[in-house]
């Protein structure tokens, strides 16, 4: 049974932050189609917003442990039904939209194919933002085991669990690799370990139930070491931005192997997460915020899903435009191009939630969205 907490606005809150960082990431790939692209920008684009996506494991887990009583046996069954409704069915109908849209748009059938559709699901790849949702079902799947994880954890394990992280993921990420690998399955498992291997963000989600639990010794830490925290945010980050830095001064990287090497899970990307993590709590649950950004956090934070769901249309669609136009992808045309994917989403999630009001079902499908009895 669930012991009903106050409402945290910080979980909203960063879950909208989150979302403007993935698009940020994908626009970003964009921008680096441009052979001349500033690789200051990029840097802003694909370094500075790394935190995104396992910030969201973060929360996730956050989220399901705060009011979840641990005194209490755990109720598995009950939990698997509330998430597919909230996330197992918006996932399959984004899926198939994707994978209709896209053999419409370039006109090829062969993704309509039982065998790409069956392998599109398994690992997420309909569309390139749904790889998250999958490995997000695994961690759903696996909850017991976090459970009990979240229940036996102390600072001592989770300092050990940061260290297995790093290790692991550098190995995953810089040493493994299918080459020689001749059977397709083993080969597309390994290459797509990323989309539904939970080890890759064991620590942070796991963190963020042990932080959930113990909620009030987290808002004492928060609220006696906010300098801290925040020193441990810029250092984390400046440690991340400086390792891209070196690798194209020093070693000669181009921007992009640049941005592919000084990601997320590398050493230094699992630290800036980890800051980012403690950080962002920290403001939005201890800082005084301007009554006037409420809203606008609270808007990011209701229509992230939707946004974060539907943002490659609007970006897909957009650079078609740029194309025709036979317009460069210059650093001002980014930023625009940021905007107006954000503003288009958010517009569009904003009128698709309140049809939705009037429609139920469309709610239900496409952000896991249920009328209150």
């Amino acid at each position: 049974m669930g012991v009903k907490k106050p409402r945290l606005a910080a979980i909203e809150y960063i879950r909208g932050i989150s979302m403007l960082g993935v698009v940020g990431i994908h626009v970003g790939s964009q921008y680096l189609s441009n052979p001349a692209a500033n690789m200051h920008l990029v840097a802003l684009f694909e370094v500075v917003t790394r935190f995104s996506v396992p910030i969201f494991f973060f929360i996730s887990a956050f989220g399901m442990f705060y009011n979840l009583d641990l005194t209490q046996p755990f109720n598995y069954k009950s939990f698997l039904k509330r998430r597919i409704s909230t996330v197992v069915i918006p996932y399959v109908v984004w899926s198939l939209f994707y994978l209709v849209h896209y053999a419409v748009l370039w006109g090829d059938t062969s993704v309509l194919s039982p065998f790409y559709m069956l392998f599109s699901m398994f690992f997420g790849t309909a569309g390139y933002q749904l790889y998250f949702m999958v490995i997000l079902l695994w961690f759903y799947l696996m909850m017991p085991v976090w459970v009990w994880m979240v229940q036996r954890l102390n600072m001592l394990w989770l300092a050990g669990l940061l260290a297995f992280q790093i290790v692991f993921d550098y190995w995953s990420c810089f040493v493994l690799n299918s080459a020689g690998v001749e059977n397709f399955l083993l080969r597309s498992l390994i290459d797509y370990r990323l989309n539904y291997w939970v080890l890759h963000y064991i620590f942070i989600f796991v963190l963020g139930g042990y932080l959930a639990v113990h909620i009030s010794w987290f808002k004492e830490l928060m609220k006696h070491y906010r300098s801290s925290l925040t020193a441990f945010f810029w250092l984390s980050l400046a440690g991340l931005l400086g390792y891209y830095y070196w690798l194209i001064f020093s070693r000669g990287y181009t921007p992009l192997e640049g941005i592919n090497t000084a990601q997320q899970l590398c050493p230094a990307g699992i630290i800036y997460t980890l800051g980012a993590s403690l950080f962002f709590f920290a403001v939005f649950t201890e800082w005084r915020m301007p009554e006037w950004l409420k809203p606008v956090f609270a808007a990011l934070g209701r229509h992230s899903y939707f946004v974060y769901l539907a943002h490659p249309v609007a970006i897909t669609y957009l650079g078609i435009a740029l194309a025709e136009k036979g317009q460069i992808m210059t650093a001002p045309a980014a930023l625009c191009f940021f905007a107006a994917v954000v503003v288009i989403t958010l517009g569009a999630a904003a009128a698709m939630r309140r049809l939705g009001e009037k429609i139920p079902l469309i709610n239900e499908l496409s952000i896991g969205v249920y009328k209150k009895k």
